[in-house]
């Protein structure tokens, strides 16, 4: 309170120029003080836009109530390769970039924030300008409630995840996958039986399982080597996929043993298909040194029983038929 008494103490006692020269002194100090608040202002702008534009993801705002999008950052335009500017015009732009079959995914999950707060599990495929197809990470929460007749906004960031997603599918392709012959290793063979055995029971419906075994395999190794035994695998695996119907299981279990399950399979049926893998396997010719030979399988065919209550009985039964092929000679079919 002196001090500023002893201002306008001093001021009065001024002649009228120097209060100008006061006033306009003042004056110079707070435009320099204003263009230094300026610059530093710009400073974080530039700084803020640097940020946005280096975050390999899209940050976006979304008007609820509207259904506009009222912010996207730059890089939704490298991610979706697609404009900016039509998406700022109108959310349909969104929407039309995401993948048919993810829309409605896509649609109800987002609606979700609205009763939770926020969503972080979400998931989809979009289609961008160039025609690629991308995973997209999405997550969004709300920033500011609808009070005193305020917008709903709704805010997120949407992160491409495709790398991700490719590497999920190589290790569980590596996880489910017999690596020579490329069809289901043991342990996915069986999970995926089990699981289609537990169906055929509760819905009392045929299943069948035919367990194959390469005749004479150590007998292939040891002649023409373990390159051309390889390759023999190989060809009896694609023969046992492209004769089996769609939706049928079909896996090497073993060193030459293979195994098909065939869901909702009358008996008949099964025996004609498996009746079928043994013509299309003996037709198979291989040449090695001047060498030719064929192949012939021995296989054991068993249909669900309603008192089988595992599939390890259903397992055990073909398994003991196509040792009775190998007893009876080999190059046959032993249902049981």
């Amino acid at each position: 309170m002196l001090m500023l008494k002893h201002y306008l103490d001093r001021v009065a006692l001024m002649d009228e120029a120097s209060r100008r020269q006061l006033e306009q002194e003042e004056l110079t100090l707070a435009l320099l003080h204003t263009r230094a608040e300026i610059a530093r202002l710009q400073e974080r702008e530039q700084l803020f836009s640097t940020l946005l534009g280096s975050v390999n993801a899209v940050l976006w705002a979304f008007d609820w109530d509207a259904q506009r999008m009222i912010y996207v950052s730059p890089a939704y335009e490298r991610i979706f390769g697609r404009s900016a500017a039509l998406l700022l015009a109108g959310y349909e732009e969104w929407r039309n970039n995401i993948y048919p079959d993810d829309l409605d995914y896509a649609a109800e999950s987002f609606a979700q924030v609205l009763q939770t707060g926020a969503v972080e599990a979400r998931e989809y495929r979009i289609i961008r300008g160039d025609g690629q197809l991308r995973w997209l990470s999405d997550k969004c929460f709300v920033s500011r409630e609808n009070a005193a007749g305020k917008p709903h906004i709704i805010v997120g960031i949407a992160e491409d995840i495709t790398e991700k997603k490719q590497l999920e599918g190589e290790l569980h392709r590596l996880a489910t996958t017999d690596v020579l012959t490329q069809s289901s290793n043991r342990r996915h063979f069986f999970e995926c039986a089990q699981r289609e055995f537990a169906q055929a029971r509760e819905y009392d419906s045929p299943l069948a399982f035919l367990l194959i075994d390469l005749d004479d395999f150590k007998q292939i190794n040891d002649q023409h080597g373990h390159q051309m035994g390889d390759q023999v695998l190989q060809r009896l695996a694609y023969s046992g996929v492209s004769t089996l119907r769609r939706g049928d299981l079909f896996g090497r279990i073993g060193g030459e043993e293979f195994a098909a399950l065939f869901p909702r399979c009358e008996p008949a049926l099964a025996a004609q298909i498996a009746e079928r893998l043994q013509r299309e396997v003996r037709r198979l010719r291989f040449s090695h040194e001047g060498a030719e030979f064929g192949l012939t399988l021995s296989q054991g065919l068993t249909s669900l029983r309603r008192d089988d209550e595992t599939l390890d009985v259903l397992y055990a039964r073909a398994d003991a038929a196509m040792y009775r092929a190998k007893r009876q000679g080999k190059n046959q079919i032993v249902i049981d």
